[in-house]
């Protein structure tokens, strides 16, 4: 990529030069127009509701106090416009890209994917960013942002073959992101792992296409990562039905398994009936919530035994896995909340499955995996540590856990 096809904005959203100034009227304009295209959906909508003398029952009613919006550009002032009902019930207008309170957008850094994500093909995202960053603006034409898309494959093909012997890696959540593009007959299936090293620090290790979550799409994603040099991590979290586990035990055997609560529950919970979902999913949460593991093993046996006559499948599910959903308790408890559940992958990935099946025709296979790169890659910016890290040099120690506590050794000699 020519260097002059670019404008590099890094370290200037505070700076007063003309192009910051230039950036923040098209941010300013475009949420204007977008706002207003909400305002003009909504009206539409109450089209038919008319006074008894025929004017219109909704209408424009000024705007609500100007509020200051922090962009990647600085500060852009916005303007929600009010809505009046002269008939029948009242109406509010509520923007879905500014709501009540919001003072802050997601970074300029990520509105490239992002838009990409949302549906915008090559040849329109030409003509939004202008509308972004202002008419005068250069390098903003469809061939640029194709080229654009060709140095995020390079990033993407240069991510994948970096090495993770640098360090070493504790624990490491799985899960498939399923797209909405489909392959012949399978649906496209992102295979995403991430992991966090002995400092705490979380990092993406995989992103990468399968189909089904087969054991093979996983075991080859695990001997990539082997071949650059990642350790067998002390715990692998994940859902209970993904072929990771078969691929896991055979290149990672001596990795503990942790089975994913949240899916789990979701699991245990479509095997009953609506009307006795949320007493199930209290007992459930009886489980895994108990401070010890003895008192786990009580709620689960209780849970057992409460479904077992009338609900055999409920009892199956949650009996099978067992043994891999009480792992955590062998782990230091300031890790609980993390290692219970695919919620690093599942709140990371929650906005690009949803923007993956508004996107079925512009979207490629390649396309959908440099998307949810760059995307990831905006989102580990903002990660914290993991809690409790200062834990982490224990676990890769060896030194024994027991219901959360370290066990000493006048515990194990009392034992």
């Amino acid at each position: 990529m020519k260097k002059d096809t670019v404008v590099d904005i890094a370290g200037r959203a505070t700076a007063a030069d003309a192009v910051t100034e230039l950036l923040k009227k098209g941010a300013q304009e475009l949420i204007r127009q977008a706002v207003e295209a909400e305002l003009q959906e909504l009206l539409e909508r109450h089209a038919t509701r008319r006074t008894e003398d025929g004017r219109a029952g909704v209408v424009r009613s000024g705007y609500l106090p100007e509020r200051k919006l922090q962009t990647g550009v600085g500060p852009v002032t916005v303007r929600i416009p009010k809505v009046r009902a002269k008939t029948g019930k009242p109406v509010t207008f509520r923007s879905a890209l500014v709501p009540p309170y919001v003072r802050k957008t997601r970074s300029l850094e990520a509105a490239l994917p992002w838009l990409y994500l949302k549906g915008v093909s090559s040849g329109e995202m030409g003509e939004a960013l202008k509308v972004l960053v202002g008419p005068e603006a250069k390098g903003l034409s469809a061939s640029t942002v194709s080229r654009l898309k060709q140095v995020w494959a390079q990033e993407y093909r240069n991510w994948c073959d970096k090495r993770l012997d640098k360090d070493r890696w504790v624990y490491i959540w799985a899960d498939g992101v399923y797209s909405g593009l489909r392959a012949e007959q399978a649906k496209l299936c992102a295979l995403v792992i991430i992991g966090v090293n002995e400092r705490g620090e979380k990092h993406f290790l995989a992103i990468e296409d399968g189909v089904r979550e087969s054991t093979q799409s996983w075991r080859e994603v695990l001997l990539n990562l082997k071949s650059r040099g990642m350790n067998g991590p002390d715990l692998a979290i994940g859902d209970g039905a993904l072929g990771f586990w078969a691929a896991q035990e055979e290149i990672y055997g001596e990795t503990r398994q942790q089975r994913c609560w949240m899916h789990k529950t979701m699991n245990v919970l479509n095997c009953l009936p609506k009307s006795g979902q949320a007493k199930a999913k209290q007992a459930l949460h009886e489980i895994w919530q108990a401070e010890t593991k003895e008192e786990a093993d009580k709620a689960f046996d209780l849970f057992l035994m409460t479904y077992e006559a009338k609900y055999p499948k409920v009892t199956l599910c949650l009996q099978k896995d067992r043994e891999e959903l009480m792992a955590f308790y062998d782990f230091p408890a300031q890790h609980w909340q993390s290692i219970r559940t695919c919620n690093p992958i599942e709140s990371t990935f929650g906005t690009i499955r949803h923007r993956t099946k508004r996107s079925k025709g512009c979207l490629s296979r390649d396309g959908m995996l440099h998307m949810m790169f760059k995307l990831g890659q905006c989102a580990e910016k903002k990660w914290r540590k993991l809690r409790g890290f200062e834990y982490l040099a224990k676990v890769v120690t060896g030194i024994k856990f027991k219901d959360g506590i370290e066990v000493t050794e006048v515990d194990q000699v009392a034992a």
